[in-house]
């Protein structure tokens, strides 16, 4: 294994290291969060209890609660929770036009890919007039979370919110962080503007999800939580889940590069750190049966980090989550990744499309050097909130059918109902259900 920042591992170790899943529910927390935490409650305790007693205070309270833990987390007394429609016009109007025509070419991308999305309700008409069916109803309120901050994400708001209108959902609120002085990021109240958003809440962390799962004098509560959040959102939206619904737990970002011998070191080493600077926690993993090209991307990363702002992120993410892994060959690198189960799957290989058909576990999944991920960050059209922490062996990608509900039509005829009417009391029998039986019995 290398000595560089971006180590080279041989496929045993990497099972053992870069490519090993920790449980989702696993929570490291650093020293600095934990002097955080201690500060703000007055004592030690982890980051499960703390975003517990946000919780129960915010629905016991209320809007009281939300002003209350944001001035002792983020040091700013909010009056006003809803951010005026006026102060979102001006937003929009004061962003570059350039900026502005970016969030409307993305919107208009992300919603003309999830029209094609779009379930049917049904009806299946029998011979005696009754039917079976199914009714797709869009849900009524959704809440998108924003995160804030130092690195405001107004792709992600547009994901989720332009989403749930093409689903049909009636309103669509965000919330999102306005830090200590109280300013939120001008780009993300225009691209709420840009896709349709209702309402805009100065709110975040576990009070903001709070708020939302319970409702809030002036915010009424929504059907579903949807969004990336640091620790505190991700916990809340994990207690909360059945009283509403969340898209899932999202983990840090993650991407997953397999190479041959034909990819281009430096494309393949700027996608990668590309990857890595979102995060110190996030995964930026190249996986290839060519040692040559891992040494090349080794040398590209360390000549390209010299000239990004955010190297000191990438350098940690890369020193802890990174690396190269050298595979017998192409197939066993895919079994690498379905075993990973990448939130970003990129195939720099010289026939992508022949691998394809052997991915089982993957977010999404980028089809050569052109198709690179940051477009499917931004303006490529399929949502990028997509499924991490291993989940995409089961979890899909945020889309239409997130929005929407499914409730079964039952309209049966007399006959078909005589028809299978005998083997339904004979199974409520079964269930020792007399009342069940009897209902049947009374029908015959």
């Amino acid at each position: 294994m290398s000595g560089s920042l971006f180590h080279i591992y041989n496929a045993d170790e990497a099972r053992k290291t870069i490519l090993h899943r920790r449980p989702v529910g696993e929570v490291k927390i650093s020293p600095s969060l934990a002097k955080g935490i201690e500060r703000v409650f007055g004592e030690a305790i982890g980051v499960e209890e703390a975003v517990r007693r946000i919780l129960v205070d915010v629905r016991e309270r209320g809007r009281a609660a939300v002003i209350d833990w944001t001035e002792k987390i983020d040091g700013v007394r909010l009056s006003d929770l809803r951010v005026a429609p006026d102060d979102i016009e001006a937003a929009y109007q004061a962003i570059p036009a350039d900026l502005r025509e970016a969030l409307h070419f993305a919107a208009d991308r992300i919603r003309d890919f999830h029209q094609k999305q779009q379930i049917p309700s049904w009806l299946d008409w029998r011979p005696d007039g009754g039917a079976l069916g199914q009714r797709i109803v869009p849900l009524e309120r959704v809440g998108v979370y924003a995160p804030g901050g130092a690195a405001p994400y107004p792709s992600t708001l547009l994901m989720g919110a332009v989403t749930a209108r093409v689903a049909g959902v009636s309103e669509v609120i965000a919330a999102t962080p306005s830090g200590r002085e109280d300013k939120i990021a001008p780009v993300l109240l225009a691209a709420a503007k840009v896709a349709g958003v209702d309402a805009v809440y100065r709110i975040g962390g576990a009070q903001a999800v709070a708020a939302m799962a319970y409702g809030i004098e002036g915010l009424p509560r929504v059907d579903k939580i949807v969004g990336p959040g640091n620790i505190f959102v991700t916990l809340a939206k994990r207690q909360v889940y059945g009283l509403v619904d969340i898209d899932g737990l999202p983990g840090p970002t993650e991407t997953l590069v397999i190479a041959d011998e034909s990819a281009n070191p430096v494309l393949v080493a700027a996608d990668l750190l590309a990857q890595a600077e979102h995060d110190t926690l996030a995964s930026a993993i190249l996986v290839t049966p060519s040692r040559k090209l891992a040494e090349a991307v080794q040398v590209e990363i360390g000549r390209q980090l010299e000239t990004l702002s955010r190297s000191e992120v990438i350098v940690e993410s890369l020193q802890h989550q990174g690396g190269a892994v050298i595979c017998t060959d192409l197939l066993e690198a895919v079994d690498l990744s379905n075993l990973y189960a990448p939130e970003h799957l990129c195939l720099h290989v010289a026939e992508p499309w022949a691998l394809l058909g052997r991915v089982k576990n993957a977010g999404g999944v980028f089809l050569g050097e052109h198709a690179y991920e940051v477009l499917g960050d931004y303006t490529a059209g399929p949502t990028h909130v997509m499924p991490t922490m291993g989940t995409a062996r089961f979890a899909s990608p945020l889309s239409v059918r997130d929005f929407t509900k499914i409730i079964s039509i039952f309209g049966l005829g007399e006959a078909e109902a005589r028809a299978i009417a005998p083997p339904a009391r004979i199974l409520a029998s079964a269930e020792g259900l007399d009342a069940h039986a009897e209902a049947v019995r009374k029908r015959l």
